[in-house]
């Protein structure tokens, strides 16, 4: 859910098969990201954050930490890294995650994986993002991995992989989901929908979105896309939208274009409503950029790391001391994924021993069942269905002052 808007966002490059609950985009790291960047293209984590201990189960990680995608991977793989550590120091079920770059890249995603393969990999965390992960998934269900992504939201991940496992909210649900919002707070009747027609997350989000709205009875005056995350200029769609006499403009997008378009309103005299997706989640973070462009601006996400509740304050101070920021959804995605393994592994009874095709079944046998359920930083109670999307309700939040204030 990102509405925002960059005035100084010099040359910001953009991937479109990326992430979170994604599958294209891309972002300017930040600093505490950045950092990180600057390490090996591949990480280990085991018992207490270091080495692991002896049978530990290998958990593979895949995901851009270099390139213009670089953002989303580097928070998935920390958030992961805090859940391991905190595991590994219960005693017990052990878990040791290496994961691997593959900078936004599906050719990249696949040597990835057979890198995790030579070095024994048990489970798969990954992909970040939506087309790397959808090359990658084909692979893990020819060759028996469970493979949980925490960000790559495309029901391709999923469709016809019984082994295929999201944490985060399919695009088609998440547009649908904001439509339904939208006609229940009765923000507007009149919207204009702006998306990336070459981006498969924007487009889902945009089809799910438009097709309920038209179900609600609202009418979608003007619908613009454009070619993908590197667009600049945004005057076409936005005088679509105000000459269309839109309240509210739908923007699944990624920040970096959300940011241009949040500017280049401002400068037109145009005011409306700005609603977006939870690949906005991340905006106010972004270098040089003016939170007040911000100011209004709806978007769904799972996570706030604004929250006084205790779990998550816990997960953020974790954040910032190990890494130097703010943790954003895709941090929080990647932290639940390793708890939900955790808990799926326990009550499965899964050893270190057992192979990696044993694994797979049992966890997703553990996953589907009607018994089986997480509560993590990114919703309560969570859920999956047999063909790997996950339940949980979505948040909606207003930008008030510069922070997240729930409605």
């Amino acid at each position: 859910m990102k509405r925002f808007f960059a005035v100084l966002l010099t040359g910001a490059l953009v991937l479109s098969t990326l992430a979170g609950c994604s599958s294209g985009t891309s972002s300017t790291a930040s600093s505490g990201e950045a950092a990180s960047s600057e390490a090996s293209t591949s990480s280990e984590a085991g018992s207490e954050g270091g080495a692991a201990s002896e049978g530990a189960i290998v958990i593979g990680g895949i995901g851009p930490l270099t390139g213009s995608a670089a953002t989303y991977g580097l928070a998935t793989k920390q958030g992961a890294e805090i859940a391991v550590k905190e595991i590994n120091a219960l005693g017990g079920l052990q878990f040791e995650l290496n994961f691997q770059d593959d900078e936004g890249d599906f050719e990249k995603a696949g040597n990835a994986y057979n890198t995790l393969k030579d070095k024994g990999m048990q489970i798969l965390y990954g992909c970040t993002t939506t087309q790397p992960c959808v090359a990658v998934a084909s692979l893990t269900y020819e060759d028996r991995y469970f493979q949980l992504t925490p960000s790559a939201s495309s029901t391709d991940v999923t469709d016809g992989k019984d082994n295929v496992f999201q944490m985060c909210f399919t695009d088609p649900d998440q547009g649908v989901t904001a439509a339904q919002f939208v006609k229940d707070k009765g923000l507007a009747t009149k919207i204009a929908v702006i998306y990336n027609n070459g981006d498969a997350y924007s487009t889902g989000i945009a089809q799910g979105f438009i097709s309920q709205a038209k179900e609600l009875g609202l009418e979608i005056v003007a619908e613009q896309t454009f070619p993908d995350d590197t667009t600049t200029d945004f005057s076409v769609q936005l005088n679509a939208a105000k000459n269309g006499g839109a309240e509210l403009v739908f923007m699944p997008i990624y920040y970096t274009p959300a940011s241009l378009v949040l500017n280049q309103a401002k400068a037109m005299g145009y005011a409306p409503i700005f609603f977006g997706g939870d690949g906005m989640d991340g905006i106010l973070d972004m270098d040089g950029f003016d939170k007040s462009l911000a100011e209004g601006l709806m978007l769904m996400t799972p996570f706030n790391a604004a929250s006084t509740e205790e779990r998550t304050a816990k997960f953020v101070t974790e954040y910032q001391e190990a890494y130097g920021g703010i943790p954003n959804q895709f941090a929080a995605d990647g932290y639940d994924c390793m708890y939900a393994i955790y808990e799926a592994c326990q009550k499965a009874g899964i050893t270190a021993d057992m192979s990696h095709e044993d694994i797979c079944e049992k966890l997703i046998a553990t996953f589907t069942s009607a018994d089986f359920s997480v509560d993590g930083l990114t919703g309560s109670g969570m859920t999956w269905n047999t063909s790997g999307q996950v339940t949980k309700a979505p948040q909606v939040f207003t930008v008030q002052d510069g922070v997240y204030v729930a409605n």
